[in-house]
């Protein structure tokens, strides 16, 4: 299992329900490749410009192939990454 939480911080408030939007569409989108288990993206309750994006894969390989398609390409990438700062955890799943 491949596990990434990504951490999202709108640049302005004016974009939130524009990012809010596009990620909800890109969730929908990632959750029907190959390979994912778990797309969630999270809006934080007490800072409305934060966002978390929970994602598990059955591999990193599936991930890479993630970012070749369409959700990524024409979503995320182009029109998401713009409006905020990033910052990824690759993570270990403790149980």
């Amino acid at each position: 299992m491949f596990a990434i939480n990504v951490v999202l911080t709108v640049k302005n408030e004016a974009d939130i329900e524009e990012v809010k939007g596009l990620l909800t569409k890109a969730g929908q989108l990632s959750r029907e490749e190959p390979g994912c288990h778990v797309f969630e993206a999270c809006h934080a309750q007490n800072e409305p410009t934060v966002f978390n994006l929970v994602e598990r894969w059955e591999s990193k390989e599936a991930w890479e192939v993630h970012k070749t398609a369409e959700a990524f390409t024409t979503i995320y990438q182009p029109k998401v990454l713009p409006l905020v700062d990033r910052t990824p955890y690759f993570c270990d799943i403790l149980e």
